[in-house]
């Protein structure tokens, strides 16, 4: 069982981060069914991958279900748990798949269970249709009417797929020059005319309770929130471009604490959406 542990816990995690949005509900899902496949002799299970990817699969699909009525009640904008690239080394390179996008993961939240576990094996861990059907008990036409559903529900198609939410790190010290400077023109030429803004805290710290929308409202916002920030402690907050979720994200610090991380969404070019984590709950792993 050891060894079963040590091969697909990389895999599994990476399965349940992405149904679920939160470090501590994949982990819990994980040892969960490890937990329970203890009791198995080992010849039962045929086929681990398979078995082990359903029984994930199974349990999350549970804890999202419960975690709907939680999110209706959080207060403003519900965004997933960011994780740093040290947890690679926790739970390894996952057959060479590529973890979806923040701004996928956002997008993520506007699905029914069934069309996010379908999203996420096919796209995220790469599995086929018939795979998928056996895995979610349904059929394989089922299932690829769940995928059409649910990318009409995400409005993307199979080109916004690639490379979505990808940013350069040169895009981002840029932005961020621009605003700590003040040169308000750089920044909005930088933006798209119907930017979105989304800042999760949780009811916990300041945080727009809102989407802030158009690339001036967002511009000011932006702007707002560093000065607020010498206000409060007198020194521009500390920004560090770094990997978060496999992609490059924005981590600010505020006398050595975290005080925020943010993900950007770039299309055509432009910025078309921004993420801010502020929730201290959400932050404790960065």
């Amino acid at each position: 069982m050891l060894e079963l542990y040590e091969q697909y816990k990389g895999l599994l995690f990476h399965l349940a981060y992405q149904m679920t949005g939160t470090v501590t509900d994949a982990e819990d899902a994980v040892q969960d069914v490890f937990v329970k496949v203890q009791s198995l002799p080992i010849g039962q299970i045929r086929e681990p991958k398979a078995y082990l990817c359903k029984m994930v699969t199974n349990r999350c699909l549970d804890e999202i279900k419960s975690a709907r009525n939680r999110r209706e009640q959080y207060f403003g904008p519900w965004l997933p748990e960011p994780i740093p690239e040290s947890y690679g080394e926790t739970y390894e390179t996952v057959e060479n798949q590529e973890m979806l996008s923040y701004a996928m993961l956002v997008l993520l939240e506007r699905l029914s269970p069934s069309e996010r576990a379908v999203f996420v094996l096919r796209e995220a861990l790469g599995f086929d249709y018939p795979e998928i059907a056996g895995l979610i008990d349904k059929t394989e036409a089922n299932c690829r009417k769940l995928m059409s559903r649910a990318r009409g529900k995400m409005g993307i198609t199979e080109e916004d797929l690639i490379g979505v939410g990808s940013v350069e790190e040169e895009w981002v010290n840029r932005f961020f020059t621009a605003l700590s400077e003040g040169n308000a023109e750089h920044v909005l030429s930088l933006l798209a005319d119907d930017a979105v803004l989304l800042s999760d805290g949780g009811g916990k710290v300041i945080a727009a309770a809102r989407p802030v929308e158009t690339r001036e409202r967002v511009a000011r916002f932006l702007s707002g929130i560093l000065r607020q920030a010498l206000l409060e402690d007198g020194v521009a907050p500390e920004i560090e471009v770094r990997e978060l979720n496999h992609q490059t994200g924005v981590v600010f610090r505020q006398a050595g604490n975290v005080t925020g991380v943010v993900f950007f969404n770039i299309r055509n070019g432009l910025l078309q959406d921004i993420y801010i984590v502020r929730n201290p709950d959400k932050l404790t792993g960065i």
